[in-house]
């Protein structure tokens, strides 16, 4: 069971509308058999649906602004649900970089050891439309997560070098990864 909470007073859509929107940012052929986390009646964060590929998704949360759901290879989840917890604690951004940076170094947060994916599908209008079953108003980004890679181990720039083009953000760190964001409209 994951241990987050939500605090305000936000319409928790479905359990089957969470799953519909959560799987749409995974590849299509993966979408069936992910993993989905989302909300319950409560707002605690839970397993929705158990899948058996190596994909996890998450759902919108409600009381955040705007839309995004997630989806992200299983390798990536003690990183992940650290950082989740870590969040829940009332940790800033900054202090929860530095924390998973120090256990990653040290062992104690098992990072992955191949590129790993992460897609988000969001954006500040974005929605689920239940009528039609698919995300609107939002858009694909994507995320290859590898640990403590630089811009020289990988050849890639510091800095995305034309629009929607790769670049490695946070090189050297625990967080190091591949950013693909699609051109700005």
């Amino acid at each position: 069971m994951i241990a987050c909470t939500l605090t305000g007073y936000a319409q928790i859509p479905s359990k089957e509308d969470q799953i519909k929107a959560a799987i749409q940012a995974a590849p299509e052929e993966k979408q069936a058999e992910a993993t989905v986390l989302g909300y319950d009646s409560s707002g605690k964060l839970v397993k929705l649906k158990e899948g058996t590929n190596e994909m996890i998704c998450l759902a919108d949360d409600p009381n955040k602004e705007g839309f995004s759901v997630a989806c992200y290879h299983k390798d990536l989840e003690p990183f992940m649900a650290r950082g989740r917890e870590l969040y829940a604690q009332g940790k800033s951004h900054g202090e929860v970089f530095d924390i998973r940076e120090k256990e990653a170094k040290a062992g104690t947060l098992i990072m992955p050891k191949n590129p790993a994916t992460l897609h988000v599908l969001s954006g500040p209008d974005g929605k689920y439309d239940p009528a039609t079953g698919k995300v609107v108003n939002a858009s694909l980004r994507y995320v290859v997560y590898i640990p403590f890679a630089t811009a020289e181990s990988t050849g890639l720039p510091i800095r995305p070098l034309v629009p929607g083009g790769p670049w490695i953000m946070d090189p050297g760190t625990h967080r190091a990864h591949i950013m693909i964001s699609p051109p700005s409209k």
